[in-house]
């Protein structure tokens, strides 16, 4: 089975399902972890719609999908924060998709994609409970640096020098 990489339009019912899936997983993480339960739907909608993903549309960001076999199976992004630095988001596969390289396939598409946009630093933020997400960044050669932006989520930043 073979991976393939493309952009994706933020707004698409792909894109859409994937935001879902994506955030309902990290959210229903956090939640189990420090309360005990999952999100409760209400705020599980509030939150999806509460973040568009407009910020990944070109010119200063993209959304790109990875497909395994012709199925949508994850999807990664950037944001450009200004400068010659762009924000890695997003970085997500179903379930069933972990552990087939597509993961490192989407962070590399988008440094790729964030390179031809100018950039030469690439950050991100993650989770101390996010340990597979934090196990393959240190993989790709991120290493842990301090905050670049204030978020009550954040908890882990990684910066990486794009070349």
């Amino acid at each position: 089975m073979t991976w393939t990489v493309a952009p994706e339009p933020y707004d698409s019912p792909v894109a859409a399902a994937l935001w879902r899936a994506y955030y309902t997983e990290v959210s229903d993480r956090w939640y189990l972890l420090h309360e005990g339960r999952r999100t409760g739907p209400e705020e599980l909608e509030r939150e999806i719609a509460a973040v568009s993903g407009a910020d990944l549309a070109p010119p200063k960001g993209l959304l790109l999908v990875a497909r395994h076999a012709g199925e949508p199976a994850g999807n990664a992004g950037f944001r450009l924060l200004g400068g010659a630095t762009a924000e890695l988001t997003r970085v997500f596969l179903y379930a069933g998709m972990r552990g087939r390289g597509g993961a490192a396939l989407l962070v590399r598409a988008a440094e790729d994609a964030a390179r031809a946009a100018g950039a030469t630093r690439m950050v991100l933020d993650t989770r101390g409970d996010l340990v597979e997400a934090r196990a393959l960044y240190a993989r790709l050669g991120y290493t842990e640096t301090g905050p670049y932006k204030a978020d009550p989520y954040s908890e882990h930043w990684f910066a990486k020098e794009l070349g």
